[in-house]
């Protein structure tokens, strides 16, 4: 691999004639393609497609089709309250939570495997299961998704670390990946409920595993820089520990994560008292199966604009100005949802299918832009060592933060009297909810005022070992790993 200065020179030399892309609107369609090849050359071709796999999978497909699917079969096959699913939802966040855990057995043990496809198969094939079974189920299938994620997160950091210059590049790789797998999960999501009744759809959730434990064979676990010494594993997994709570009790990595917990935290999910209403034939515009997986295909979309106005435009500027303005115009865009519950978009002659197209394509990019310097930072945070499991630490901090938002959200709708058949109150509930995400904006002190090249660690975190000389994660093409099996 080669050294920061050698990267640098790479990634600013100018490129050889033959290699000149065509001009004007062709160039443009040839930028994606390029931009590709240079993350091939700068890191590990089954590096990038182990992202593209994993994000846009598992993340994006298996994670959107989830999202719609278990909505559906909370509301129509469990037939609970919008404020009870809103806690349910919450139990989803628990193995995310435990993301440190999964990040020290991917720096310590060999991962082969993701766990999904027999949940999957278990809540679509035993009939209407009772809800703490079918909740045990659900998250059983989350739990695949997170321990996927954490291993190829644990190779993001790394690589993160290494090359500072391709921080935001493999962020804007993960998002845009992801968004495509969430443009394609939400477009079949809608139909197939349709087709195959929400249980059914649940069933074809046990697919993305399959191929994610094909790629658990690609992943190649370099064992420590000394492997002749057998350490016991108790000593790792001590040493590890040990860097996490070294490293998160720095101000330069406190804060910020603080400030990323309590973003999340106080903005209060309603989707689910939302959703509720988007179907209701009654009090609200009452959407069908399908359209309501294309306006979250739709919303993909927008994601993906999201994405490429931050590659563009916003991965150079410093962090807290460009979280302070983009939380500033989260809160605005949930103003958009107020105005729908209230119905004003009629009153001005907008239709209901436009209007929540033209909201949730707004929110998407907002919420894009906004999330992607977040989670760059957190790249920017991890110590040399422990990468995959400090992240995993930062990754678990958010998800605390999600749960909060979705246990708060399913309290304050239920503190509201919002139910399956009464809406009354769903307004206020959204305008509660926009004005936590506006106090959000006054903590924005807590992020620090640095360009997203700029280290952020002391130098004793981004050189030393940490006092672990725990194992890296890359990936590595089935022919290596055969040969390294060998020897």
């Amino acid at each position: 691999m080669k050294n920061s200065s050698e990267s640098h020179d790479l990634l600013h030399r100018p490129q050889p004639e033959t290699t000149t892309l065509p001009a004007g609107a062709l160039s443009f369609l040839f930028q994606p393609l390029e931009w590709i090849r240079m993350l091939c050359r700068e890191l590990n071709t089954s590096f990038v497609l182990g992202v593209m796999l994993v994000y846009g999978l598992s993340q994006g497909f298996t994670g959107s089709f989830f999202r719609v699917v278990t909505d559906f079969y909370w509301k129509d096959v469990q037939k609970v309250q919008p404020s009870a699913v809103q806690m349910y939802i919450g139990f989803y966040y628990i193995p995310w939570i435990l993301k440190p855990v999964w990040g020290i057995l991917t720096d310590m043990f060999p991962v082969r495997g993701v766990l999904g496809a027999s949940t999957a198969l278990m809540i679509s094939m035993e009939g209407k299961l009772s809800i703490p079974v079918a909740l045990l189920c659900l998250v059983g299938m989350a739990a695949g998704v997170a321990i996927a994620d954490v291993t190829i997160d644990a190779c993001i950091a790394k690589n993160s670390i290494e090359k500072p210059n391709l921080a935001s590049d493999l962020q804007s790789l993960c998002s845009f990946v992801s968004s495509v797998g969430a443009l394609i999960g939400y477009s079949s999501s809608g139909i197939l409920v349709h087709l195959l009744g929400s249980q059914g759809a649940l069933g074809l959730m046990a697919i993305p595993p399959v191929f994610l434990v094909l790629l658990g064979f690609a992943i190649f676990e370099q064992k420590t820089n000394h492997p002749r010494e057998n350490r016991a594993v108790g000593e790792k997994v001590r040493e590890a520990v040990f860097g996490m709570g070294r490293t998160i009790r720095c101000p330069e990595v406190w804060k910020p994560s603080l400030f990323m917990f309590l973003s999340i935290a106080l903005s209060l999910s309603t989707h689910e008292g939302q959703f509720y209403w988007y179907t209701d034939p009654k009090a609200g515009p009452a959407f069908s199966q399908g359209f309501v997986g294309i306006i979250y295909a739709i919303g993909a979309i927008a994601s993906i604009i999201g994405v490429l106005i931050y590659h563009k435009l916003l991965k150079n500027h410093p962090f807290r100005s460009l979280i302070f303005y983009s939380q500033l115009l989260y809160s605005a865009s949930g103003m958009l949802d107020l105005i729908f519950i209230l119905r004003w978009n009629l009153k001005l002659g907008i239709p209901d299918y436009i209007f929540v197209i033209l909201e949730e394509c707004v929110s998407r990019v907002i919420s894009r832009i906004r999330w992607m310097p977040m989670i760059v930072l957190s790249t920017r945070l991890c110590p040399a060592g422990i990468e995959g499991t400090f992240f995993a630490l930062l990754m678990c901090i958010d998800s605390l933060g999600s749960l909060g938002s979705k246990t708060g959200g399913g309290v304050l709708l239920n503190l509201f009297h919002v139910t399956r058949t009464d809406f009354r109150n769903l307004w206020l509930v959204v305008f509660i909810r926009n004005l936590l995400r506006l106090v959000t904006v006054a903590l924005v002190f807590l992020v620090p005022y640095t360009t997203q090249l700029d280290a952020l660690l002391p130098s004793k975190l981004l050189n030393g070992n940490n006092g672990s000389d725990v194992e890296n994660l890359k990936l590595v093409s089935m022919k290596q790993v055969e040969v390294d099996e060998t020897l």
